[in-house]
């Protein structure tokens, strides 16, 4: 059966057919067929595109979607005299926040507008004044905006600080060159369905092995237990604790076969930043504009803003393009009233320009 509609969203998203066809198969998640011919070449796989050595870094899987991980590590990373800061400006540094206060972590938050970094200067003063921070935690890719924080920058800073770091890499792991081992980042997260365009429903770390082993005896739930995780695949070479979202995981092996054919992480982003220019020029062609300023825009989504005009209404549109076969996702700026548009999965330039004629066939607002 062929997709009713491209996905141009941050994920889930469109996937290959044969991507899809993968999941066809059962396996036993106690067979070496799936442990050892499955999992652990998807582990060495993810260390490897990490750029950091087997015998420093290890990865876990984890079931559940990317927040899970997320989760995870701040739960089980942090002990009991440990102290979390965070750097937010979009929904989702907000969330680790939220996670922090659930499980009682002691955390303070460094904030900035959803289409602005957070200063480099603000980052050093707060981990001065406050000698109690041991970990430092932030999104790379926001997607509430699409804006790309400055990662090289804020890692030099903090591992300068002798701070663990933690990145949210969800929506640009795979999608964008990011030498982990040499930046000095302790924990990175993203999950299956984000750049390396696999199905949703495991989220994945990628870890300093002293740091995983720092973990041990801090997890505060049974599930979300990083060390317990990461040690039964250790000691079990791939098995899991808990039943193994074993469709996913291979479909997740072909998306990595995938990436590795279309010439890895470098011809990724090139593709998703043809793609985005490509929509950016078309989009401001139309007449509108970008939330975020193009030095700081990610090429994985884009948050335009709504024409000033009173006849716009994003349901309309969204159920427009949807019935000429696209799907966008709506806005999360809380200031600006907008959408996005996302670029990544098995989508080329040629989708991009056949959206803008989509585009510009339906401006029922002029």
């Amino acid at each position: 059966m062929s997709n009713p509609y491209l996905l141009l969203t941050p994920g889930p998203l469109s996937t290959s057919e044969t991507v899809k066809s993968t999941m066809l198969r059962d396996w036993c998640t106690w067979d070496d067929d799936y442990n050892l011919g499955v999992v652990e070449p998807v582990r060495a796989k993810l260390v490897a595109l990490a750029g950091c050595d087997a015998a420093d870094y290890s990865s876990v899987l984890l079931q559940g979607s990317g927040s899970f991980a997320v989760e995870s590590v701040i739960s089980s990373a942090l002990g009991a005299d440990d102290k979390l800061l965070i750097l937010a400006n979009g929904a989702y540094g907000l969330r680790m926040a939220e996670m922090a206060r659930v499980h009682g972590i002691a955390h303070v938050l460094l904030s900035a507008s959803e289409r602005d970094w957070v200063s480099a200067e603000a980052l050093r003063d707060a981990l001065a004044a406050d000698h109690a921070i041991t970990h430092v935690a932030f999104v790379h890719c926001e997607t509430t905006s699409g804006i790309l924080n400055p990662l090289a920058l804020y890692a030099d800073i903090i591992k300068s600080a002798g701070k663990t770091l933690i990145v949210d890499a969800m929506s640009s792991f795979g999608g964008i060159p990011m030498d982990v081992q040499n930046l000095g980042i302790d924990f990175v997260i993203s999950s299956a369905n984000k750049c390396i365009q696999g199905v949703p429903g495991m989220g994945l770390v990628i870890a300093r092995r002293a740091a995983l082993m720092a973990c041990e005896g801090r997890a505060r739930t049974l599930s979300l237990d990083l060390f317990d995780q990461w040690q039964t695949m250790e000691k079990g070479h791939g098995k899991w604790r808990f039943t193994s979202p074993t469709h996913v995981v291979r479909a997740f092996q072909q998306a990595l076969k995938e990436l590795d054919e279309e010439g890895g992480i470098e011809a990724r982003f090139l593709r998703y930043s043809s793609n985005h220019q490509t929509l950016v020029t078309g989009m401001e062609a139309l007449g509108f504009r970008t939330v975020v300023s193009a030095d700081k825009q990610a090429p994985f989504i884009t948050t335009f803003c709504y024409p000033d005009s009173p006849a716009f209404d994003f349901h309309e549109l969204y159920q427009r393009l949807k019935s000429e076969g696209f799907v966008i996702y709506p806005g999360k700026v809380t200031a600006t009233p907008c959408f996005r548009i996302g670029h990544i999965g098995e989508v080329y330039p040629a989708d991009m320009a056949r959206l803008l004629t989509v585009m510009e066939r339906h401006r029922f607002w002029l």
